[in-house]
């Protein structure tokens, strides 16, 4: 029988120190590093703190305090039977920016992470400074991009490239097809959401292990999957409704969007269409051959382009 990897398994060692913070009624699990204004990195689906770690050198070297968090149900974060929806997900990270002595912090998230972070400045602004989106786009734009697929029956669509979120809709099944021959289907993402270069490096495989052993904790696949099930079902409720009248809106904060050409998860056309919700001071970078990782396949030139921007906004 196999072994299920325990929560802390993903602890891993580094400068960084490792607590847990009470955030929302929630027990969150973060890896943090230096000293200075804090940086709030948000991971996406079928990942875990860990794929920051990177940033969290680079961005403390250059006199930030960086901190990473397993956000809720991933990792060694509480992993409660529901609070998967983006009110109480905005929830937890408006409450840990407090929680760690902040007024305010520079968010940058990740896909799903990055969804996350247009939603906070959204709906908390006031713990906001400003917000990264890396390899993401803006609820909206993502939700206008997924209807434009249903009528679009030939080339590139985002509704073709989001059939996990289709597929994360069938529970148990959906779960089990995370987690077979050891979270398989997390490695196979990432090779085809990425660009052609990075899966060819050692930096690769190193990722693959870890988040494929994340991916295995008791709950985590479960809770992953509840993200996109709120998401998709909420849009024939009223709480999906008001979530969309409460997001439409200019961001208050400036906005850094960093996107790789090559990306065929959430797509460039997708992410350029978010740069109707972003506000004064914002910008979109794109990254030519890079997929859908920026912090993983290129982690110096995202840390540098993440630097210069928090340089000219803080």
């Amino acid at each position: 029988m196999r072994q299920h990897p325990d929560p802390s398994s993903v602890r891993f060692s580094g400068p960084w120190r490792h607590r847990d913070i009470s955030a929302n009624g929630t027990s969150l699990h973060v890896a943090e590093h230096g000293a200075g204004p804090v940086v709030l990195l948000l991971h996406g689906f079928a990942e875990c703190w860990w794929v920051w770690h990177a940033q969290l050198i680079g961005l403390a070297e250059a006199g930030y305090r960086p901190v990473a968090v397993d956000l809720r149900g991933y990792g060694d974060s509480d992993k409660p039977p529901r609070g998967y929806d983006a009110w109480t997900l905005a929830g937890d990270v408006a409450g840990l920016v407090r929680a760690l002595g902040a007024r305010q912090a520079h968010v940058i998230g990740h896909a799903w992470g990055g969804l996350l972070a247009w939603t906070v400045a959204a709906l908390h602004p006031r713990v906001v400074a400003s917000i990264g989106s890396v390899a993401a786009a803006h609820p909206l734009a993502y939700r206008t991009a997924l209807r434009r697929g249903l009528f679009r029956h030939s080339g590139q669509s985002q509704l073709r490239a989001s059939r996990h979120v289709l597929r994360a809709q069938l529970p148990v099944m959906a779960e089990r097809w995370l987690t077979r021959d050891g979270a398989a289907t997390v490695e196979r993402l990432l090779r085809t959401w990425s660009g052609p270069v990075w899966p060819e490096r050692p930096e690769y495989r190193e990722a693959a292990s870890r988040l494929r052993s994340a991916m295995l904790i008791p709950g985590v696949a479960h809770c992953a999957l509840e993200y996109y099930r709120w998401a998709l079902r909420s849009q024939l409720r009223a709480d999906g409704r008001r979530f969309a009248a409460a997001v439409d809106r200019p961001c208050p904060s400036p906005v850094l969007q960093l996107h790789g050409t090559a990306d065929s998860c959430i797509l460039p056309a997708t992410a350029r269409s978010s740069a109707a919700w972003a506000g004064t001071r914002s910008r979109l970078v794109q990254l030519p051959g890079i997929g859908h990782f920026p912090h993983l396949e290129v982690p110096d030139e995202t840390s540098r382009l993440l630097r210069e921007w928090l340089d000219e906004v803080s």
